[in-house]
């Protein structure tokens, strides 16, 4: 509890800084780790690829040079690469046929390269054997029948896989590495950007809170263009609220100024034990409902004001003010027109009560006809109510609108019902006149509000 007041806790949904984070953080790892599989097979086929190559290479010369002599193979030339000379050098080729003995390489000493005969390969065949049990190897060979012999001979080529582990394991680690670099750099940077992105938003915030110490009436610092829109409403809300909250310390003021007077008459009367003390409370108790009428009316309008979605249709306000207005004043006639679906920017109740005002008033001092037009205008609907009695003379058309004023005293009523259409019409943005009426000859009351908008 604060100053009296009930402190209700803050609903919340986590931080906004963290989202982004851990979104950002989310889309980078995918995307390192999509990006870094396929440049990882990228480069490992590359250097397989080119490992592969100088292999085919070899086998090439093979086959070029070979020969048959004597039903057995003979180079015209060997292979330059010393290796193929030294034993278990990790680089070896082999020539074999079924059912002839194998021809290899000196390095391949006294073990042979496996030789199956499930299939023929007659373009180059490349793959991994683990053959040897202390070596794996990457072997390519090709199928061949040589000029001068009448059987098919595999010739092979084979070479440690070592080096080639070794050059895809180090390229390996540079790309995770690398990739890790990148991802915690991405990182950073995300962080940065959010906060930095955010920035605006714990200023409005010191802002909002320089304005609930005293210290500042407005967020007046410039924001981004995101952020602008949301600081200008909120600037509007918080001048709305300064605008009704003076206006309550009006209305509250005027309203003890107008009971103050009363209130001493009743108070002198009863002071002086005045013979005419009861007269004199029940005539000053009426002024003071009146005022209190009125204030309340005044208030009520205020207070709806607020809403964005205050809209009422004008039509069935009409049709219950005619009824209502109709049931006391049996002997009158009153006519509505205009079209139908027009909807205004004003709360249901208020309507009512500015239009029961004026066809009352109509009804009641005009000569027995009260004719009501409705028609659209530039933004606003425009209701003109219209009578037949005597009309108000244009000197006093403008002090009519004051409260408690009446031009005609003979007749029931408070003097409030033009003061209070007038105050409430001014609330929504409207306005109200009089005039004289062509048509009837009596008193034309003009009443704009402001259209419903969609």
């Amino acid at each position: 509890m604060k100053d009296g007041l009930i402190s209700r806790p803050t609903l919340r949904t986590g931080s906004l800084s963290r989202r982004m984070i851990l979104i950002a953080a989310g889309w980078i790892m995918v995307l390192l780790a999509g990006g870094g599989f396929a440049l990882d097979r990228v480069l490992v086929s590359a250097v397989t690829q080119n490992f592969d190559d100088r292999l085919s290479y070899v086998l090439r010369s093979l086959l070029v040079s070979a020969e048959i002599q004597q039903g057995e193979v003979w180079f015209s030339r060997e292979p330059a690469d010393q290796a193929f000379l030294e034993p278990g050098s990790g680089v070896y080729w082999q020539v074999s046929a079924p059912g002839r003995e194998a021809f290899p390489s000196r390095s391949l000493w006294d073990r042979q390269l496996a030789y199956g005969t499930r299939h023929n390969d007659d373009a180059v065949h490349t793959y991994n054997s683990n053959q040897f049990p202390d070596e794996k190897l990457r072997i390519v060979e090709r199928d061949v029948k040589l000029p001068g012999s009448d059987v098919r001979w595999r010739f092979q080529v084979a070479q440690s896989r070592q080096g080639l582990d070794a050059q895809i394991s180090a390229l390996r680690r540079t790309l995770v590495r690398s990739f890790a670099l990148l991802g915690v750099g991405l990182l950073l940077m995300a962080a940065m950007q959010t906060f930095y992105g955010l920035y605006p938003l714990r200023r409005v915030r010191e802002e909002i809170a320089a304005m609930r110490a005293g210290k500042a009436n407005r967020v007046s610092d410039a924001m981004p263009n995101e952020v602008a829109p949301m600081v200008e409403e909120l600037n509007a809300l918080i001048e709305h609220n300064e605008k009704q909250a003076e206006e309550a310390r009006r209305h509250a003021g005027n309203l003890a100024h107008a009971l103050k007077t009363p209130l001493t008459v009743i108070m002198n009367a009863a002071t002086a034990r005045a013979d005419d003390l009861a007269d004199t409370v029940i005539r000053e108790a009426r002024t003071m409902r009146r005022q209190v009428d009125h204030h309340l009316a005044r208030a009520r309008a205020v207070g709806r004001r607020g809403s964005a979605h205050s809209r009422a249709e004008v039509w069935p306000s009409l049709e219950s003010v005619e009824r209502a207005v109709g049931r006391l004043y049996r002997h009158v006639r009153i006519d509505v027109d205009g079209p139908k679906d027009l909807v205004v920017h004003v709360e249901r109740q208020d309507l009512d009560e500015m239009l029961g005002n004026l066809v009352e008033n109509a009804a009641k001092y005009g000569g027995g006809s009260v004719f009501v037009t409705v028609g659209a205008q530039a933004g606003f609907v425009e209701i003109l109510v219209e009578d037949d009695g005597t009309g108000i003379p244009e000197n006093e058309r403008v002090r009519i609108f004051d409260r408690g004023v009446r031009l005609d005293t003979g007749k029931p009523g408070t003097g409030l019902g033009l003061a209070i259409v007038r105050d409430v019409a001014e609330i929504y943005g409207g306005t109200v006149s009089l005039e004289e009426s062509e048509d009837l000859g009596g008193l034309l009351v003009r009443l704009r509000l402001p259209a419903a908008v969609g």
